[in-house]
């Protein structure tokens, strides 16, 4: 089927869901099996918007899945509704590219999930939340939810190695606003989780600030170097270590 097949049959089902819903009465008019249609109606929507989304129109897509957002929130069913805004947020995200759009639908996903006390799904919106707040220099919400996330992964036996690189980030984001904020920070963090104590992010960021405080450019990127070899750093990483490096004084901004 080519796209205008499948655009097609999306407006076919949109239309009618459409009809579904205004046919129910309300959304809770369940006495008379209003329920059923109503929730009929959401599964159209969800196949519609995956008919547009095949057919790469993504704003009938996401009109689709705000329409099934809607009726589950209304019905109480708010595991399902996150799901729905997991997939506007991966749309603005991947497609569309308008990073504060999906940023507003994931935490919007997470707030759903927190009340229906799903934390781990909660905490992997949030963290996309803090990654990319932090590339648009969000930095101070950005290390709220980096220390909010690793504080609930600390306790838990499964999680808590990944503790550690959620504390990483929030020190990152601290010392691109100032030194001694993330001084602070990195001193409250090994307090509050030893095992960081031991890492060798800690180190890092240890000789970091020595070489920032010196404003020696030359051992900033010895010491990048030296983690990398080990670890490999990754895009966001690469990007938030050349910002605090363009902080030093007469720095070219690069890690070469």
């Amino acid at each position: 089927m080519d796209n205008t097949g499948k655009e097609k049959e999306a407006m076919q089902l949109m239309a009618e869901a459409d009809k579904k819903v205004k046919a129910s009465g309300s959304f809770l008019g369940g006495m008379f099996g209003g329920n059923h249609k109503v929730e009929d109606a959401c599964e159209m929507y969800a196949r519609a918007a995956n008919m547009f989304k095949m057919a790469k129109n993504w704003s009938e897509a996401i009109n689709c899945l705000n329409q099934a957002i809607d009726i589950y929130t209304d019905m109480g069913r708010f595991t399902i509704a996150a799901k729905h805004h997991i997939t506007i947020a991966e749309i603005y995200e991947a497609e569309l590219v308008d990073i504060e759009k999906a940023i507003a639908h994931y935490e919007q996903a997470a707030d759903y999930y927190k009340g229906e006390e799903s934390n781990s799904s909660a905490n992997k919106c949030l963290l996309k939340v803090g990654h990319y707040s932090a590339q648009l220099e969000q930095y101070q919400k950005a290390i709220e939810i980096y220390e909010q996330v690793a504080m609930s992964t600390m306790d838990n036996p499964l999680l808590k190695y990944n503790a550690k690189e959620y504390f990483f980030k929030a020190s990152l984001c601290h010392f691109i606003v100032d030194e001694l904020n993330a001084k602070l920070a990195i001193e409250k963090y090994e307090e509050m989780f030893p095992a960081f104590s031991d890492s060798r992010e800690l180190k890092l960021l240890k000789k970091l600030l020595d070489a920032h405080e010196e404003q020696n450019s030359e051992a900033f990127t010895e010491a990048v170097k030296e983690f990398d070899s080990v670890s490999r750093l990754d895009q966001w990483l690469t990007t938030m270590l050349l910002r605090i490096k363009k902080t030093i004084q007469g720095d070219a901004g690069d890690l070469k």
